[in-house]
């Protein structure tokens, strides 16, 4: 068995180590932070200023395939998270009667739940785990390596600590590129994407005795120049979102309450939700300049480091419209565990690792790109682009009437099958081309103000 060291207490540091553990291994854990989350939930959520995780504070989603690695592999960490107050949302609900279940439903399930949940759940599972030391306040400073290059360890200001690997769960602000220049390491090949979009969201808690929101309309909508997301969350607790283009001359305006919304309720799942009589529990937080961001430590040569590979946002940071980044990472955690007593030091290995994650994870990261640029361009433009075919458009609004073309779109929202295969399938095509037929006139419409009524909105008039 191997010793696993992780630079990065968020969650896919604490995945790592806890699932490293849970397969044998040890595992040394090194934070900057100098505590690990607790389970006063709305102190840390709300209180716990942490400069290193400016996401920590942001919605999250927790797809099927998160779900699934933490059901199979942590099911401890799965229980408590639901004991903690996590919600779980099956996608078919929609409907007023669910279809009729077929295999792999049981991952189309969304576990509803702020990201404090899912971190209080792995560090009280990593507290009690044999082989597991965790080291708050000790942020790692540097590597130690050999010719090669290959990394042996890393140095704190306590000192050095050897294993047989590292890995790299620091985030997309790490230091990593800048040790492994320092060793001589030639440097790896970093894919960027701009998005152009800001978010503004704000924290809202539903009336004492309302448990659930409410099911329709959809929870996300856009239109030619913003869009509105409603994430609903644990313990009576939601979130609103807007995003609007970072050019946008109305942005910062979505910073005052008032303002924020009213325009949230211009928008459909915004109204919904607002209308219920919610209680805003947070102030406006805003957060932009997000990229989507490919960097597995590797050129074109392959894998540039040996002992020491990378896991969520330390490889592939997505934005967070399609909610893929916790999914992704606890994807990458569960492979080192699995596979970590298999010379992790070598070259082998690191090809190994590099070639999974081209395999596994990048097409995803690719997903998220198509996506953000189509959204991205359709804001900068403030229309929709011309071209676009009414088949794309229409698998949405055909899903929310036909359970089938709904289970395909699940089933890529939720990472169990990749968009090329579910949408290709003839049944799928055929429905959607027969939900066209029927309405000649469709024509992809908008949801959401004008571009005058946002103006009146975001400037108060």
């Amino acid at each position: 068995m191997a010793h696993v060291l992780v630079i990065g207490g968020g969650i896919g540091g604490l995945a790592t180590a806890l699932l490293a553990a849970r397969h044998g291994h040890t595992a040394e854990l090194f934070e900057r932070d100098t505590r690990a989350p607790g389970t006063a939930l709305d102190r840390d959520f709300f209180g716990w200023r942490r400069p290193s995780v400016p996401q920590a504070s942001q919605p999250h989603a927790l797809l099927g395939a998160a779900r699934g690695v933490l059901r199979d592999e942590l099911p401890d960490v799965y229980e408590e998270m639901l004991r903690l107050g996590a919600r779980e949302r099956h996608e078919l609900d929609w409907f007023d009667t669910r279809p009729p279940a077929r295999p792999g439903d049981e991952d189309l399930v969304m576990i509803q739940a702020r990201r404090i949940l899912l971190e209080s759940a792995l560090a009280t599972a990593l507290r009690a785990e044999p082989g597991v030391v965790s080291r708050y306040g000790e942020p790692v400073t540097g590597l130690t390596t050999t010719p090669g290059i290959r990394v042996t360890g890393v140095t704190t200001g306590e000192g050095s600590h050897e294993g047989d690997l590292v890995v790299d769960a620091g985030g997309r602000r790490g230091g990593i590129e800048r040790w492994l220049a320092a060793a001589g390491c030639r440097p790896a090949v970093v894919e960027r994407h701009r998005t152009g979009l800001a978010y503004f969201c704000r924290w809202y808690r539903l009336p004492e005795g309302m448990d659930e929101g409410p099911r329709r309309p959809w929870a996300v909508t856009g239109g030619a120049f913003a869009g509105c997301a409603v994430f609903p969350a644990d313990n009576r607790v939601f979130a609103v979102t807007l995003f609007v283009h970072t050019t946008d001359t109305t942005r910062s305006a979505l910073r005052d309450p008032a303002i924020f919304e009213g325009a949230a309720r211009a928008f459909p799942p915004g109204e919904a939700w607002l209308a219920l009589g919610a209680q805003p529990l947070s102030d406006v937080l805003a957060t932009a300049s997000l990229d989507n961001r490919w960097s597995p430590q590797a050129d074109e040569r392959g894998p540039v480091v040996s002992g020491l590979v990378p896991v969520g946002d330390a490889i592939t940071h997505t934005n967070p419209t399609l909610g893929q980044g916790t999914s992704l990472a606890l994807w990458a955690a569960r492979r080192v565990a699995r596979t970590a007593h298999q010379d992790p030091g070598s070259e082998r290995y690191a090809a190994r690792y590099h070639d999974w994650a081209v395999r596994t994870l990048k097409p995803w990261f690719d997903f998220q790109v198509v996506a953000d640029s189509a959204i991205g361009e359709r804001f900068a433009t403030r229309a929709v682009r011309s071209g676009t075919p009414r088949e794309v458009a229409a698998l949405f609004d055909c899903a929310l009437e036909d359970p089938e073309v709904m289970r395909a779109r699940a089933r890529v929202r939720h990472l169990a099958e990749p968009p090329e295969r579910a949408y290709a399938d003839p049944e799928i095509r055929a429905r959607v081309a027969r939900w066209l037929e029927a309405r000649p006139d469709y024509a992809p419409r908008p949801a959401g103000p004008d571009r005058g009524e946002w103006e009146k909105l975001t400037t108060g008039i």
